[in-house]
C-alpha cells in the first residue's frame, strides 16, 4: 500500500511538472507588432511576417538632444515597441535621457523591466530605494562612461550635479517597461485620490495636498 501511495505522489509531481512547463523564447524569429489590431492581448498581435520591412526594426534620432526647457529640467526619448514594432516579444527597449543643468529625471517606476543606465556626457547623482519596510536609499555619482542599474520595479531618479547638460542611454528588459512618475500617480490622478487619503498617508495639512494636487 505504503508502494502504492509513493509510485501516486510522483505520478502527480510529473503531471505537475508538465503542467507548470513553458517556453519562455520566442517561438519565431520575430513578432512584429500589427498595431492595426484591435485584439486584446498580453503584448500585441503579430502580423504576417511576410510582410515585415526593414523600418519595422529600425529607428533614427536618437542623435538628436531632447528638449530640457521644461519644469523637471530633462527629456526621455524612448525606443520601445511603439517606435520598433519588430521588437515586440524580445524583451528589450531602450531610451536616451536628456538633462540641463541641475535637471532631475524625478523619481519612478518601470514596473516591467530592469534598467541598466551608462553616462554618456555629464555627472549624475543616482540612486534607488528599497522595498518595505527598510527603505533604504542606495545611491551613487556617476561619470562619464559609468553604468549603473536599478532594479525592476523599484522608485529611482537621477539628477545631474553638474554645470553643463548630461546624456544618458539606458536599456530596459521589456519591449514595453512602462512607467509610473510618482508625484504625477500619487497627486494627478484621474480622478484624483480623496484629499483625506492624502493628508493621512503624508501627515500633512490638507492645503497642501491640495495645492499639490492642483500643480499636478
Amino acid at each position: 500500500m505504503a508502494n502504492h501511495n509513493i509510485n501516486l505522489l510522483l505520478c502527480l509531481f510529473a503531471l505537475s511538472c508538465c503542467a507548470l512547463a513553458f517556453e519562455p523564447s520566442p517561438m519565431q524569429d520575430f513578432c512584429v507588432a500589427d498595431k492595426t489590431s484591435s485584439a486584446l492581448v498580453n503584448g500585441m498581435v503579430c502580423k504576417d511576417p511576410k510582410l515585415a520591412q526593414d523600418n519595422d526594426f529600425f529607428f533614427t534620432g536618437l542623435h538628436v538632444p531632447g528638449n530640457t526647457s521644461n519644469s523637471q529640467g530633462s527629456k526621455v526619448t524612448p525606443v520601445n515597441v511603439a517606435q520598433i514594432p519588430g521588437l515586440n516579444t524580445l524583451g528589450i527597449s531602450l531610451v536616451r535621457i536628456d538633462y540641463a543643468p541641475w535637471g532631475i529625471n524625478p523619481p519612478h517606476t518601470h514596473p516591467r523591466a530592469t534598467e541598466i543606465l551608462t553616462v554618456l556626457e555629464g555627472t549624475l547623482h543616482v540612486g534607488f530605494v528599497t522595498s518595505n519596510p527598510d527603505n533604504r536609499l542606495i545611491t551613487k555619482v556617476l561619470q562619464k562612461g559609468d553604468v549603473f542599474v536599478f532594479p525592476v520595479g523599484l522608485v529611482h531618479f537621477q539628477r545631474n550635479v553638474g554645470y553643463g547638460n548630461a546624456v544618458a542611454i539606458a536599456a530596459l528588459s521589456s519591449q514595453n517597461p512602462g512607467v509610473i512618475t510618482i508625484a504625477n500617480a500619487v497627486f494627478g490622478s484621474n480622478p484624483p485620490i480623496g484629499a483625506e487619503v492624502l493628508t493621512k498617508a503624508f501627515q500633512v495639512d490638507r492645503n497642501i495636498v491640495e495645492y499639490l494636487q492642483a500643480k499636478f
